[in-house]
């Protein structure tokens, strides 16, 4: 356990590094966008299209961890939403709420902090999970965020939703990444010199900028949301997130080998400690782009957050 905590300290300490300096206003909340925009248009990019250039191109296409992974996502979306829905915590709060509870933060941190605790190898299983959930989990969300619409304007909006959504993801420059790193990585593609000399550095920065925006961005989360909130709007949800959905990964995978679906205990190990990372912290962009209740999603990812460094270590520990 020490051994897992040396690990991973540095990591979660980077995210309360950020998070005291916004709070400090070491930071200015002004500059937070900037970090952002930084760590998801160029050093997020290049670190992922490193890589996916370096992953054999079968893991990256490896039908039966995206299709597990996938309903163990859906799962936890359907699960989630009829736990929380009700006639205060609409669609639109609920879906996010799931949307949280299912959407681990594979690309922030997930794919440094694993890839430092497993290897390179481990990055594929990690960036196929992360393709699943920006693809397939969000654009679900978004679309049965929706659902408070009624008749056809009702179903207009959940289409409508649903195509935002794919924009949304054609938009984003971390699949474009990953798909341009696994090409690299079928044909054995290598970038002219001085031009991978910088995409490498970019990639350096990923990790230690992103972690730092991440506890800034839950600091602004907080210093702007000021209502009250009962615990139970968002302590089960969080619940949801470090302990049923890796449980869930751990079972279904489990049954997955012993019928003898082909999947490895290797594959399946990452994947438990992906869904054991805390929400993913863009999410709460999205809740406020809908109009979702931004500071109940805030408090979950702040929540798994600070909760993770025990939950996750923990869960190294008993993996590995």
């Amino acid at each position: 356990m020490l051994h897992v905590l040396l690990v991973t300290f540095p990591f979660f300490a980077l995210v309360l590094a950020g998070y005291l300096a916004a709070r400090r206003r070491l930071l200015p909340l002004e500059a937070i966008p900037g970090l952002n925009g930084f760590v998801l248009f160029f050093a997020l990019p290049c670190m992922l299209y490193r890589f996916g250039s370096t992953t054999p191109i079968a893991q990256l296409l490896d039908a039966r961890v995206a299709g597990l992974y996938l309903l163990c996502g859906l799962l936890v979306v359907a699960a989630t939403i009829a736990f929380t829905l009700n006639p205060r915590i609409r669609w639109n709060d609920a879906a996010f709420g799931a949307l949280v509870a299912a959407f681990p933060n594979s690309g922030f941190m997930g794919v440094p902090l694993i890839v430092a605790l497993l290897g390179d190898l481990a990055a594929g299983t990690v960036i196929l999970t992360m393709v699943v959930d920006m693809v397939v989990t969000s654009s679900l969300c978004i679309a049965l965020s929706r659902l408070d619409g009624a008749g056809g304007s009702g179903r207009a909006a959940v289409f409508g939703a649903a195509r935002k959504a794919l924009r949304g993801v054609l938009t984003n420059p971390m699949p474009w990444a990953i798909g341009l790193g696994g090409v690299a990585s079928a044909w054995a593609f290598r970038l002219p010199v001085p031009v991978e000399k910088t995409v490498w550095l970019l990639a350096d920065a990923a990790s230690p900028v992103a972690l730092f925006t991440i506890g800034a961005v839950l600091a602004r989360a907080q210093m702007t949301a000021n209502h009250p909130m009962p615990t139970s709007d968002y302590l089960p949800v969080a619940v949801m997130k470090l302990v049923v959905h890796p449980l869930l990964v751990l079972g279904t995978g489990l049954v997955a080998i012993r019928l003898g679906l082909g999947l490895s205990t290797a594959a399946l190990t990452v994947m438990v400690l992906t869904a054991a990372l805390p929400s993913a912290s863009n999410v709460s962009l999205l809740a406020e782009r809908f109009g979702a209740d931004n500071g109940r999603i805030a408090r979950i990812i702040l929540v798994t957050t600070a909760a993770a460094f025990l939950t996750f270590s923990g869960a190294v520990t008993l993996l590995t």
